[in-house]
């Protein structure tokens, strides 16, 4: 694993600060008629904070996610919390040996990772080989609008006194995907930065185009609605949830 992408994990947690994952917890609970109990794949785990959420609640927590870096300091995490969640370092689009899961998560954007439709019907495959018959599978990615329009009012700026980065955006080679460069500088306790780079890459689809991926992989659409809310997307929206069933 590179060392930029070592640093990146090292200040993931700090980044994400802002994220509401208890506002993800009161989804998954709805979902899944309650946690507690319940057998959870939480994909594209990242360094571990919706997993020990989820574990807190009851679940018996797989995590997976295809960063060695990020699960280091997830299993760690769980280690201090004694939480009892299981780490595996795998691609979500060759998830395998996994069996009679009740609910699968795909969390905050973590899907628009994916740039070709057949690493997502791929995905959405072995997700529901995974889950037991009646299990639930539920995401979110960026809208359409996101990648398009928002994305695309960079450069974006970011000082909170230990880490500052600049984050410029541009439209990528596939419909609907955005491509960034992000230089983060990261306070030391001697008082100077040292400066690191990253790069992704993400793409979305329109909400037809996940819906058809979906029941072309055999799961039944419960629910769609966006921005945390209740509702369904429009034009505006920014992030789009789905929840399905096998």
């Amino acid at each position: 694993m590179n060392q930029a992408y070592s640093e990146f994990a090292s200040v993931y947690d700090e980044l994400m600060t802002d994220i509401p994952y208890d506002a993800y917890i009161d989804i998954i609970d709805v979902a899944a008629g309650g946690i507690d109990g319940k057998r959870v794949l939480d994909i594209g785990c990242g360094t571990g904070l919706l997993s020990m959420k989820l574990a807190k609640q009851g679940a018996q927590v797989t995590g997976i996610d295809l960063s060695a870096d990020m699960l280091v300091m997830a299993e760690e995490r769980a280690q201090s919390l004694s939480l009892p969640v299981q780490f595996i370092e795998q691609p979500m689009q060759q998830l395998e040996g996994f069996a009679d899961y009740d609910i699968a998560v795909i969390a905050i954007d973590s899907l628009n990772y994916l740039s070709n439709r057949e690493d997502v019907l791929s995905t959405f495959r072995q997700i529901h080989s995974a889950l037991a018959v009646g299990g639930k599978l539920i995401f979110d990615v960026h809208s359409t609008f996101k990648t398009d329009v928002i994305f695309m009012e960079g450069p974006f700026t970011f000082d909170n006194g230990r880490i500052t980065y600049i984050w410029i955006t541009e439209e990528g080679e596939e419909l609907h995907s955005v491509y960034s460069e992000l230089a983060f500088f990261v306070k030391s306790e001697s008082g100077l930065y040292r400066r690191f780079d990253e790069v992704h890459t993400q793409r979305t689809f329109p909400v037809s185009d996940y819906a058809d991926m979906l029941m072309d992989t055999g799961f039944s659409i419960e629910r769609i609605f966006a921005d945390w809310e209740d509702e369904a997307p429009h034009e505006e929206s920014e992030r789009i949830f789905f929840q399905v069933r096998k």
